[in-house]
C-alpha cells in the first residue's frame, strides 16, 4: 500500500516529519507533511499523506474538518461551506489501511488523491492555508502531534 499514495505530482516532495494521531484509546491515522525543501520553515508547495487505521465516514471527515476550522476561529464563510459541499462530493468513505493525501501545487491550489489517484480538486489558496491549518497552525488541537509533522521534534 506504500505505493498507494504516491502521486506522480508529489514524487519531488521530500519528507519533514511524521505522527500517530490516537484520540483515546483509538488509534485515528498516520499523518506525513512534505515539502519541496524537506522543510517547514521554507518551502513552495506542501503535501500531507493520512493513512486511516480505522473505518470513517466521508461525512464524519468534512464534519470534523469544519469543527477543526471553528475550533481555531476560521471564519466558516460561504465560501468555505462550498468547499465542505465539494469536500462531501470528492472525498469517499475510509477505511483501515486507506490513505487520502492533498497535495499542494505551484499556485497553492490542493489536489487530494487516494490509491485510486485523483479525487479532486479545490483551487483556493485560501482553502489550501485553511485545510492545512488543522495539523500545521500552532494552535492546532494536537500539540505535540503538530510538533511531529512539522519536524520540530526530532
Amino acid at each position: 500500500m506504500a505505493f498507494a499514495c504516491e502521486p506522480e505530482s508529489a514524487k519531488d516532495l521530500k519528507p519533514v516529519g511524521k505522527t500517530r494521531l490516537s484520540v483515546w484509546f483509538w488509534d485515528v491515522y498516520d499523518a506525513q507533511l512534505l515539502t519541496d525543501s524537506g522543510n517547514y520553515d521554507d518551502y513552495q508547495r506542501r503535501a500531507l499523506r493520512l493513512s486511516y487505521l480505522r473505518d470513517i465516514k466521508a461525512k464524519d471527515l468534512v464534519d470534523t474538518t469544519k469543527e477543526e476550522w471553528q475550533r481555531l476561529d476560521v471564519t466558516v464563510s460561504n465560501e468555505h461551506t462550498q468547499w465542505l459541499d465539494k469536500l462531501n462530493k470528492m472525498w469517499p468513505d475510509v477505511s483501515e489501511g486507506d490513505c487520502l493525501m492533498l497535495v499542494e501545487n505551484e499556485q497553492g491550489h490542493s489536489t487530494f488523491y487516494n490509491a485510486e489517484g485523483v479525487l479532486g480538486s479545490v483551487e483556493s489558496a485560501q482553502f489550501t492555508e485553511d485545510f492545512l491549518a488543522i495539523w500545521l497552525s500552532p494552535n492546532s488541537r494536537f500539540k505535540e502531534e503538530r510538533n511531529e509533522l512539522i519536524g520540530a521534534t526530532q
